[in-house]
């Protein structure tokens, strides 16, 4: 099945493409999705790949309306500045977004510092540790509804995080694992626990109200991971660390 512009009804063209263009939102934080590249200095990755690709099943231009922090482009949502967004799927996020299932999944752990005496994930939250985390971030969010005893530390952004772990000699940093294990490398001696304290859910989304275009882009999200365009387009751009996330009736929770 192509999800192509045929099966596009009026209403979830309008919703989709209001003025005209498919606005596509992208995390420009998020190393594994986004990328610049390094002639043009434009924008590339598995988001605005598939952002292309949902623009041409539609016949309509995109445009790529980049932000550098996941959550700024979740504010932006009521703004109308976007029309679909990918990003975490997250209940905090979901008072103003409508998502989709995710079409990927990020593993989210903590890098420990060396000598630490947090060896699994549940030594974590106990009084008195305090952890280093990108705010807004959907692994934030999650740890935010779910931590009872330890402090988070929160910052901008990934780099912020790293160093606030390193400076202010924090307990543990969160984050997703790809991108602990580059911290690790910069780090000697610090270990990154093993398993996951949550799967981070990469959805797209779509601003509140526009209904038609959200079932529209459920289809599409159904059809591309099926279809093992996800997949392709995770080997193309050589990303490692992502995992097609299953069907929607198949999803785990947290």
């Amino acid at each position: 099945m192509d999800t192509d512009m045929s099966d596009v009804s009026p209403a979830a063209r309008a919703d989709l493409t209001p003025t005209g263009k498919l606005r596509v939102g992208i995390n420009l934080g998020n190393f594994l999705l986004t990328a610049k590249d390094t002639v043009s200095g434009e924008p590339r990755g598995i988001a605005v790949d598939l952002g292309r690709e949902l623009g041409r099943r539609l016949g309509a231009p995109v445009e790529i309306v980049g932000y550098p922090t996941p959550g700024e482009l979740a504010d932006a949502a009521p703004s109308g500045a976007w029309d679909v967004g990918f990003l975490g799927a997250e209940p905090h996020r979901a008072k103003e977004i409508i998502f989709t299932a995710a079409y990927v999944e990020i593993e989210a752990t903590y890098l420990v510092r060396p000598g630490s005496s947090l060896r699994a994930l549940s030594d974590v939250d106990r009084a008195g540790v305090r952890i280093a985390v990108p705010e807004k971030s959907a692994y934030e969010l999650y740890l935010s509804r779910t931590l009872k005893h330890a402090q988070l530390a929160r910052t901008k952004g990934g780099d912020a995080a790293f160093k606030l772990f390193v400076e202010d000699k924090l307990d543990a940093l969160a984050g997703l694992k790809p991108r602990l294990v580059k911290d690790h490398e910069k780090l000697p001696g610090s270990r990154i626990l093993d398993g996951r304290f949550t799967a981070v859910q990469q959805a797209i989304g779509i601003p509140k109200g526009r209904d038609a275009g959200a079932n529209f882009l459920r289809a599409y999200v159904e059809d591309i991971k099926a279809s093992g365009l996800v997949a392709r387009t995770i080997d193309e751009n050589g990303v490692r660390g992502l995992s097609v996330a299953p069907p929607a009736g198949d999803a785990v929770t947290n």
